[in-house]
């Protein structure tokens, strides 16, 4: 059986370390230990005897179940590019968000009265990376807050993501954590409990500790502490220290010395790795306020509009960005110009961090067919496209807005599709200017809609010519955009809870190295499985949010059609009114961890765009050993059923391998020369 990515990813990475120099010292030689220096092997200590007996970091792209006690085992097994066993070291650029994850284990007796506190970083010539306190809904001005700290809570995995995640006839599509034992072209034993992930409980909602703490760490488990640090534009680059501090029932147990390496440039505001991620007003307001749809002019209707403000500044956060149903021109004032404009990005409206004052970057007019004119006349087409672009000629943003009326979702309706943007062509007025958008396979777009403008397709697999060449039509032509969607492995990273968690840091690469124009993610508020006729979700409880249940497989444990965990909700919201048990009362969402994972790739993107500016050769050669295939180019196993393919994933799941490429394209980025290193690779 062959662990890991597989061999032919296992020989591109090793020929990519022969080609820049990056060679095996000895296991140790990872990042952490290069910047801060070696560790004994007894590693930290505490300060004061608790029930915490081991504390460990990483960067948040491998996932800590809560019943691992890893270095409870072994305090070398737990070493990677942040952790040398003493201490937590990042690194980073100016204008960007680094992440960490904190573990703290309670083998044998329960933790109590557990709080954290990491408050400030001291650098180069008294420069200080701060944060500042907050409770309440405090947690949501982020002014001054350039350090956040989250309580971690779990899920329980109770069956396997099918269909719209892993395609389960080859169980090297499905994560390697949750693979049953395998041989050949990937048989498996089916058996559930062979799945190491099966009833495990998944990391993957972030409360912001102040909402959290003190809390208790049950005995025998471990709790997972996630730090955001978000390095200001105006940071001297260098060095910066500070300290995480433990405490039990008010006494410092532990205390974790971290290190930040400011590096010599700068992120930009506007992504390259441009994104649109649907959120649901109607659900938000459900959530919190009761009511599904608040009459205008109210006091609800201003707090819905409040609440949606709230998950518009958390996505901006992690350089994502929302689109939402339909609103009339003449409520966009309201609702959607601050958000276009920038300005609610800024200290006044309580945002501070990554792209202050720069807008959204994308409008969807009618997400998912529902613009109210549908099914009307090419008249009726143009007096309202001319509307459209007339309003947005008269709000000329500053950050360049992609907008686009979404015709319709997921038709095999063709001629339709081709007539609405056949209209939008043929109109002589202003309305001429807008584009059209569908979601669709672009083979079937070149072919069969050649007027449509912006075509998003999701992917499993797909003949890679046939692909290729649809892809490179729509790329070729300035006039026409290529957004994907969604996605499943094993042609990107999902989506799912249980994927690795360097799933969505792969998908941005896989992104920059097709030149897919921006990724679309369906929705990041699905509380109500109505699709899967299980209505209401109480997403605090429940992993699976979308699709049925709850048959029973004898290989995927709890199952039904389209079963998936976490499909569909990216936000947690602070306020839950149908499950009152689960509410922490606060007027805005959580972030899920999957949302941190995609913003590291999407800042990884802009260290690639940045790295092939300077020397293109290099960056090439990183991108394709890190992903030597992506999307269609893993073809398909039957060209006469182009429905399948038995393959494992190229990609490394190590996160290590992904904090080397990253550190190598800084290195370009600062033109120095590369330090000699290499994490842990798993193949």
């Amino acid at each position: 059986m062959t662990e890991g990515v597989g061999a032919s990813s296992g020989d591109a990475m090793e020929a990519y370390m022969r080609r820049t120099g990056l060679v095996v010292v000895c296991i140790l030689a990872c990042l952490a230990t290069v910047r801060m220096g070696s560790t004994s092997a007894a590693g930290l200590v505490p300060n004061t005897p608790g029930a915490i007996t081991k504390v460990w970091a990483n960067d948040g792209g491998d996932k800590v179940w809560r019943s691992e006690l890893r270095a409870t085992a072994s305090v070398t097994a737990v070493l990677n590019s942040v952790w040398n066993g003493a201490s937590i070291a990042l690194f980073g650029a100016r204008n960007e968000v680094v992440g960490f994850n904190l573990v703290l284990e309670a083998p044998v007796t329960a933790a109590k009265g557990v709080s954290m506190t990491l408050t400030q970083l001291s650098g180069p010539a008294g420069a200080l990376i701060t944060t500042t306190p907050a409770s309440g809904n405090g947690v949501f001005n982020y002014v001054g807050r350039n350090i956040e700290l989250f309580y971690v809570r779990y899920l329980e995995i109770k069956g396997i993501s099918s269909d719209l995640a892993f395609d389960h006839y080859d169980e090297r599509h499905i994560p390697i954590r949750c693979r049953t034992p395998w041989t050949g072209e990937g048989a498996g034993t089916y058996t559930w409990t062979d799945r190491p992930c099966h009833n495990q409980f998944m990391p993957d909602i972030a409360v912001p500790i102040e909402l959290a703490q003190p809390f208790t760490i049950t005995a025998g488990t471990n709790q997972s502490i996630w730090g955001d640090i978000y390095i200001p534009k105006t940071a001297p680059a260098g060095i910066y220290t500070g300290t995480v501090t433990v405490r039990e029932n008010g006494a410092i147990t532990w205390q974790v010395p971290i290190s930040l390496w400011v590096r010599r440039f700068q992120l930009p505001d506007v992504p390259n790795s441009r994104t649109m991620l649907f959120f649901s007003s109607e659900n938000i307001n459900d959530r919190y306020l009761g009511n599904q749809y608040p009459n205008p002019g109210t006091a609800l209707y201003i707090q819905s509009l409040q609440l949606a403000d709230e998950h518009m500044q958390l996505a901006h956060r992690h350089k994502i960005s929302l689109i939402d149903s339909y609103i009339p021109p003449e409520q966009m004032d309201e609702s959607w110009t601050a958000r276009l404009d920038g300005s609610l990005f800024t200290p006044a409206h309580g945002y501070s961090g990554v792209g202050v004052g720069t807008g959204n970057n994308v409008y969807s007019i009618g997400t998912y067919g529902g613009w109210p004119w549908q099914g009307g006349t090419e008249s009726e087409m143009r007096s309202n496209t001319n509307a459209w672009v007339n309003w947005f000629d008269a709000h000329p943003f500053s950050t360049p807005t992609e907008y686009f009326l979404y015709l319709i979702d997921e038709s095999s309706n063709y001629p339709q599709t081709q007539q609405w943007a056949q209209w939008i062509h043929n109109n002589p007025g202003a309305g001429k200017r807008l584009k059209s958008f569908a979601t669709i396979n672009v083979t079937a777009a070149v072919s069969q809609t050649p007027a449509l403008d912006i075509a998003a397709s999701s992917l499993g697999v797909g003949i890679t010519s046939q692909w290729q060449n649809a892809a490179n039509t729509y790329l070729a032509d300035p006039s026409k955009r290529f957004y994907m969607y969604n996605g499943s492995r094993p042609a990107t990273g999902s989506f799912a809870t249980e994927d690795d968690g360097t799933a969505l840091r792969e998908k941005a690469w896989g992104q920059y190295k097709k030149g897919i124009q921006r990724w679309f993610y369906w929705e990041s508020t699905y509380y109500d499985n109505f699709q899967g006729t299980t209505g209401q979700t109480n997403v605090f409880a429940k992993a699976q949010t979308f699709g049925n249940c709850c048959a029973t497989s004898a290989s995927l444990g709890e199952n039904g059609n389209n079963y998936t965990n976490g499909d569909g909700v990216l936000f947690y919201p602070g306020t839950d009114t149908r499950y009152p048990a689960s509410t922490y009362g606060v007027f805005g969402p959580f972030a899920s961890l999957r949302m941190k994972q995609w913003r590291r790739g999407i800042q990884d993107v802009d260290y690639l765009t940045l790295a092939a500016q300077i020397s293109p050769t290099q960056v090439s050669a990183i991108v394709n050993a890190m992903v030597p295939k992506v999307l269609w180019e893993y073809g398909v196993t039957d060209i006469n059923d182009p429905t399948w393919v038995l393959t494992d994933i190229s990609w490394p799941v190590n996160p290590d391998a992904w904090e080397a490429a990253r550190d190598q394209l800084a290195d370009i980025i600062e033109t120095i020369t590369p330090r000699v290193f290499l994490p842990l690779v798993i193949r």
